[in-house]
């Protein structure tokens, strides 16, 4: 379940640099410390931080510092949006959801989410480049098709929200799953697509299959049930894959309850489960990070990285001080001595 505010997405621009979507004119790139965000990913190349998030034509901003981020405006796929898209998710135009971002095989890889609010009907997409540096001449986003497609009344998993995970045998994987049944994973083949005869699994759930007696009412869907999780991100670090889920609400301002939570598995494929040993598929998970109601009234949507000699989290919060605008967060990871990650 994403976003239906794309103006916070570049509110740092203010009004002075709103996009004129009919045209889509070009706009000049902007620098701000303060980066208004929503499922933010991040990249490192050659001394600079790309980061990647919800927005017209996916937002795009780069750093040397991870503190002053230039934005460029026009986003990643400016008007370049694959004609697929449309066919795949009747409603979908140009405001893209939860990429995600990997350096594989001499290539970066970008997966993206087309859909609309509430429903299921959607689609993950994929480009590629042997770059990120846009003013390189070898940059250039190749149209990879599409990845997966969900369909309302017909799949029990939403398209969206995906993250693709490399293995120690240089096996790439590919999780993903908002709400209905659940956080979804796939094998995929080395074109980024599924393996021939693999179908999505259900690695994680908000609460135990038919055990939602405690769980809140949907505010924001009648369609998507009470499985409230989404976003998944796994990390591996050590002898294990950390999975990383959103739990609970977004998208709605100060209203918003997001949280992230993690388990952690030996293996790719789980199963994914708690300090405690609960299972992620019958809605375990240990809470790793949440709204303090003083700078923040909720966070969620993270991405998880060891760049450039550190272990950084980042994700979006829904700020307390800029009345629900949401910010990317960052924070550093520490291991504990049993391997569980902390922030700082």
């Amino acid at each position: 379940m994403k976003i239906f505010f794309s103006a916070l997405l570049l509110l740092a621009s203010l009004t002075a640099q709103a996009q004129d979507n009919r045209s889509h004119r070009p706009r000049h790139p902007f620098k701000t410390d303060t980066l208004m965000v929503h499922d933010p990913v991040m990249a490192y190349e050659d001394g600079t931080y790309y980061l990647y998030a919800t927005g017209v034509n996916i937002m795009m901003a780069t750093s040397t510092d991870r503190q002053t981020w230039t934005v460029y405006p026009e986003g990643v796929l400016t008007d370049n949006v694959p004609a697929w898209t449309h066919d795949s998710v009747p409603e979908f135009r140009r405001h893209i959801w939860a990429p995600d971002i990997i350096r594989w095989h001499g290539r970066w890889w970008m997966m993206y989410s087309c859909s609309s609010f509430g429903v299921n009907t959607s689609a993950i997409g994929l480009i590629s480049s042997p770059t990120l540096n846009p003013s390189s001449p070898d940059y250039a986003w190749r149209d990879e098709g599409c990845v997966v497609a969900s369909k309302g009344k017909r799949d029990d998993w939403n398209a969206i929200d995906p993250n693709i995970i490399i293995d120690d045998n240089d096996q790439p994987w590919m999780t993903w799953g908002s709400f209905w049944d659940g956080i979804q994973l796939i094998r995929l083949d080395d074109t980024m697509h599924p393996m021939k005869g693999w179908r999505p699994r259900t690695i994680a759930r908000r609460h135990a299959p038919g055990n939602t007696s405690r769980a809140e009412q949907n505010p924001t869907s009648k369609f998507a049930g009470q499985n409230a999780i989404e976003a998944p991100f796994i990390m591996k670090h050590g002898g294990y894959y950390y999975l990383f889920v959103a739990w609970d609400y977004c998208c709605r301002g100060a209203k918003s309850n997001y949280r992230v939570a993690v388990g952690r598995s030996r293996r790719v494929e789980g199963p994914y489960t708690d300090r405690l040993g609960m299972d992620m598929r019958l809605g375990g998970g240990n809470l790793l990070i949440e709204g303090d109601k003083k700078a923040f009234e909720a966070l969620g949507h993270c991405a998880a990285y060891h760049l450039n000699n550190e272990d950084i989290f980042i994700c979006h919060g829904y700020s307390v001080p800029l009345e629900g605008a949401s910010v990317l967060v960052q924070k550093t990871i520490r291991w504990t001595a049993d391997g569980w990650p902390e922030l700082q």
